[in-house]
């Protein structure tokens, strides 16, 4: 009689996924099954018996900076104007951009390292895709456990500076948010970037490309101390829009540029799932 259940309960999981499969459109059943939750679940799994230790390392590179540069440099600098053009201190003006740079970190890392040992050694996406999840759900999965680590590296950053005093508005709130979407876009382009790697050597090319960008993305000075064609090389950068949406959150001042600092990552992330859903097609279902 259980064996009867058991086959029973198969069959009308089985039914109701083909169901599901039929409301989509052909070419999105394809891609997606509608079980990311089955990666999700084995990402956290493989978290909980991890050592803690390594992930908490991306957080406190941007604590350090805030210390030593917010703190410490910030009693030579004193106020700057702030993104409503009111005095405020050099630590407040530079924490938001930190916030944003710790949900980069967190998500690049997780998206580009991890996946690249996955994806070419543990070969465990080959072995995802032989089961019947669909490349779109391997990749929303993956983006998921990437976000998941930016939030935390975000949410510890924000009581950070809620501790030390830098947070002076209930707008500063919404920071947490878009650090996660900040977290999405750059998880999202991680992944995308990495799915073409194919050898650890190209994985050094990762910290050559968030230096340069953390250090002039008008994260420690505002970008018109650059000359206008470098301000326009600054602003197609994605950082400088994180920066940017943080800074005018942390007072609760707001302009035009912010939908625009919005939809800036809204379109990098949709652009990374479409890509990386594409290439874990072409690598495993030829």
């Amino acid at each position: 009689m259980s064996v009867d259940r058991t086959t029973g309960t198969a069959a009308r999981v089985v039914a109701a996924t083909g169901e599901r499969l039929r409301r989509r459109p052909a070419w999105l059943a394809a891609l997606y099954v509608g079980n990311a939750r089955a990666v999700i679940g084995r990402g956290f799994r493989v978290i909980r018996n991890a050592n803690w230790g390594i992930i908490a390392t991306g957080f406190f590179e941007p604590v350090f900076y805030l210390l030593a540069m917010g703190v410490g440099m910030g009693g030579l600098v004193g106020v700057v104007p702030g993104p409503d053009g009111r005095p405020i201190s050099y630590a407040m003006y530079l924490a938001p951009a930190l916030l944003a740079t710790s949900a980069m970190n967190g998500a690049i890392y997780d998206s580009v390292h991890n996946v690249f040992f996955k994806l070419r050694f543990g070969k465990l996406y080959e072995a995802m895709l032989a089961t019947s999840l669909g490349p779109m759900d391997v990749a929303l999965g993956e983006i998921f456990m990437a976000l998941f680590r930016g939030f935390l590296y975000g949410i510890g950053f924000l009581g950070v500076l809620a501790g030390m005093g830098l947070v002076t508005s209930w707008w500063a709130l919404a920071m947490l948010p878009v650090a996660l979407l900040i977290a999405l876009g750059f998880a999202s382009l991680g992944m995308a970037v990495t799915s073409f790697m194919k050898g650890f050597q190209q994985l050094d090319l990762v910290p050559l490309a968030l230096l340069p960008m953390f250090l002039f993305s008008a994260t420690l000075y505002p970008i018109t101390v650059y000359p206008g064609w470098i301000q326009a090389v600054i602003m197609a950068l994605p950082l400088w829009h994180g920066v940017e949406l943080m800074r005018q959150l942390s007072v609760g001042f707001f302009t035009p540029l912010t939908l625009v600092h919005i939809g800036y990552f809204v379109a990098m992330s949709a652009v990374g799932i479409v890509v990386v859903t594409l290439r874990l097609r072409a690598l495993f279902l030829r």
